[in-house]
């Protein structure tokens, strides 16, 4: 396979992808940002009071 034809299939494959709408866009991004920040919000938590009860036993 030759690589012009590569990018021929690439291309025709790419116009069967369905694309998000920029609404759908802005919303997935808003909610990685959302969860990230929970997320770590969680593990900094979970790592402050495991490391002031390790505290305690040493």
């Amino acid at each position: 396979m030759g690589l012009v034809e590569y990018l021929r299939e690439t291309r025709g494959e790419l116009k069967h992808v369905s694309w998000p709408t920029k609404k759908q866009t802005t919303a997935f991004t808003i909610l990685v940002i959302v969860v990230s920040l929970v997320t770590a919000l969680f593990l900094g938590l979970f790592d402050f009071f495991f490391t002031k009860g390790l505290g305690l036993f040493i």
